[in-house]
């Protein structure tokens, strides 16, 4: 369980600064944040520079008082190792420390994510700190988490990490002879013949800004780096887990994440964190399919389990170019809608505003008036109150899923480094097409990676699976064999893991199971369609459109509209083994995926959650207590829901019989018991 097996209660938070603040403040602070029922705190994310005035000083003074403070007055601490940003001194006089930007220019000290990851200097007093926080503060049982660095991410191209690249290809490749086939050099006479040939790619190399993206001449080469730079990143992170772990080895373990962040691969990292945190910071045009989207991959990348929201606003951002308010009501509803996609934990950033820098415009539970008769805190109280009343009613609950959304950070990089057929084509937009779909209908969807077990769903989409990893064929054929739904794209089964072409035509090694090879790829400019009509509706065929022959038994279920290869295949339909494969040739619009997905789901046997108005959502979790069900609406009118069983409120302890009419006000949300 996120925050360790003895936490019994929703943990109700998030950052707290009070280094930020003279000490006179902090006794009204805890008079607050008991009023709004928060019952931890994380602490110490950003104080290396005070902690650390030299190599060799450690001051922890201040932070002692906190600890203090904070232990006296009951709440529960995530702590931080303030690795997120070297201090100044650290720069001046270790400048391997800084990092370099992908056009060759060496940065100076400033901002965050400003440390180079493969940096000795770096690695040796990052891990350091960790370990002198661990020691100086194992004793504290209201420690119920470790929080390491801050939201990782950025990438460095100096001498430290080319060199570093060198060595991970090394290893990686074993000979050079095997690097270069995989890197196909002999494209453009670029083969090597020493490691220290090899140049990292970027601005200054292989890579080059094309119609406002970067892109590459050498896609393996570059895919290679996008993973190195993960890795590396991770070994930091892992530094400082080892030397916490060391002192204090029953207490978990985290880091940050931030939802579809392209530049770390998260499936792997998460392997090597204990729970997953992340923050939560939707943009106001994001309908709640895409806020639902993040929650259920961050619960996906471990397996399915519970997550921490380590970070949202009360109210307001600070970086969006339009920082919109949140509503009344806003904060509870995507809150909950957290809760309701896996999450254990409720935390703000931040308790309260700071008044100088970028982020003092960013909304907070205490806000620049420092008053507890705000909107923000009160509707930060009365949530507070409602997750006490909750108690552990869904904790470690899991969501019971049928369907499956494989996603692949190696998909990702590679899909949009490729070097065509079109610059539309983004892989996200691939997946949130069919995550829309299902979220539309109440269908759960777990986000699965290509090394995930899929033998229990009844239908797995693989959007825009354009790279397919050794052995990821087979076990989709093993799927479908044995009944499974499978259902993927265009652009599909095009390469393998180093990026190179798949021989005998597209889609590689899925062509038996879908029944099709596709001999072109027709892309569409903006503004140009082809169009094909499925089930009577006409629907738009966007973006990439397939040119494809079926083999075998594969049937054609619609084909395009216009030009020359009007009348070829657009979407098909394969039995292979007791299941069955499909193959959707093109982009189309949000209708079509509802049509198709309805009946796909119908036909696999996949069941809805509850069948509710549009904009209201319905999720369940379930554990040991049994199932919890989430009805969210996120309209801004009344809706009314008929419920499909008995149930009870377990706010409000109001019972309610299969089939009566539940009123949902505007953007309210009701969590229900199973009776």
């Amino acid at each position: 369980m996120a925050y360790g097996n003895n936490i019994t209660e929703i943990l109700y938070g998030g950052d707290y600064n009070p280094e930020q603040w003279p000490e006179e403040i902090w006794q009204e602070d805890m008079r607050m944040l008991k009023k709004a029922h928060i019952n931890m705190v994380t602490l110490n994310v950003f104080s290396w520079a005070a902690l650390q005035p030299d190599e060799n000083t450690y001051c922890f003074d201040k932070l002692d008082r906190i600890m203090e403070f904070v232990r006296e007055n009951g709440l529960k601490v995530c702590m931080a190792t303030s690795t997120g940003a070297h201090p100044a001194w650290m720069a001046k006089r270790h400048p391997d420390i800084l990092r370099t930007d992908a056009d060759g220019k060496k940065r100076k000290f400033g901002s965050r994510h400003n440390s180079c990851p493969n940096s000795p200097t770096y690695r040796l007093y990052a891990a350091r700190l960790a370990s002198e926080l661990a020691k100086r503060y194992k004793d504290y049982d209201n420690i119920v988490a470790w929080h390491i660095s801050n939201e990782f991410g950025g990438e460095c191209h100096c001498e430290n990490c080319e060199k570093a690249f060198r060595e991970w290809l090394k290893e990686k490749y074993g000979t050079i002879e095997e690097m270069n086939r995989c890197f196909y050099t002999d494209f453009w006479g670029h083969t090597f013949y020493d490691w220290d040939e090899v140049v990292l790619p970027n601005l200054l190399s292989e890579h080059m800004e094309w119609d406002g993206q970067e892109k590459t001449m050498f896609q393996g080469i570059s895919l290679d780096y996008r993973r190195f730079m993960s890795d590396s990143m991770m070994e930091c992170f892992k530094l400082e887990y080892d030397a916490i772990k060391k002192e204090m080895p029953d207490v978990p373990i985290t880091t940050n994440l931030m939802g579809f962040f392209k530049l770390l691969d998260y499936q792997k990292w998460a392997k090597y964190m204990d729970f997953i945190s992340w923050d939560s910071y939707p943009q106001p045009t994001d309908g709640p399919a895409v806020t639902a989207l993040n929650h259920d991959l961050m619960r996906g990348i471990k397996e399915q389990q519970s997550f921490v929201l380590m970070e949202q606003t009360p109210s307001v951002t600070n970086w969006h170019p339009y920082n919109r308010l949140k509503r009344p009501g806003e904060m509870r509803l995507l809150s909950l809608q957290a809760a309701a996609h896996g999450a254990d934990a409720i935390q703000f950033f931040q308790i309260r505003r700071g008044i100088g820098a970028c982020e003092k415009y960013h909304g907070a539970v205490i806000d620049h008036a420092g008053r507890d008769d705000t909107r923000v805190f009160r509707e930060v109280t009365a949530l507070g109150e409602e997750l006490q009343t909750l108690g552990d009613a869904f904790l470690e609950g899991r969501t019971p899923s049928e369907t499956a959304i494989v996603f692949d950070w190696d998909n990702w990089w590679a899909v949009e480094y490729s070097a065509g057929p079109s610059v539309r084509m983004k892989y996200l937009d691939a997946i949130r097409d069919y995550y829309a779909a299902a979220f539309e209908q109440n269908i759960p969807v777990d986000i699965v990676g290509v090394e995930d077990d899929i033998s229990s769903y009844k239908v797995v989409i693989a959007p825009l699976l354009y790279m397919t990893k050794t052995g990821y064929a087979d076990k989709i054929r093993a799927f479908v064999e044995q009944g499974g739904t499978f259902i993927t794209t265009y652009f599909s089964g095009i390469v393998e893991e180093h990026d190179l072409v798949l021989p005998g035509g597209y889609p590689g090694e899925l062509k038996d199971i879908l029944g099709i090879w596709v001999e072109e790829n027709d892309a569409l400019p903006e503004g140009e369609e082809n169009a094909f009509i499925y089930e009577g509706n006409q629907y738009p065929a966007d973006v990439l459109c397939d040119l494809m022959h079926l083999e075998g038994g594969a049937k054609s279920i619609s084909v395009y509209e216009k030009d020359f290869y009007q009348g070829t295949p657009v979407l098909t339909k394969n039995h292979y083994g007791q299941g069955t494969a499909y193959y959707v040739g093109t982009r189309s619009n949000a209708e079509f995926y509802r049509h198709f997905l309805k009946n796909i789901f119908q036909e696999a046997g996949v069941e809805p959650v509850m069948v509710t108005p549009e904009g209201v959502e319905a999720a369940v979790r379930e554990n040991e207590k049994g199932r919890t069900l989430f009805l969210l609406n996120h309209a801004v009118d009344s809706k009314q829901v008929v419920l499909d069983r008995n149930y009870v409120d377990l706010v409000s302890k109001k019972e309610y019989r299969a089939g009566e009419k539940l009123e949902l006000k505007g953007k309210d949300v009701v969590i229900l018991s199973a009776r």
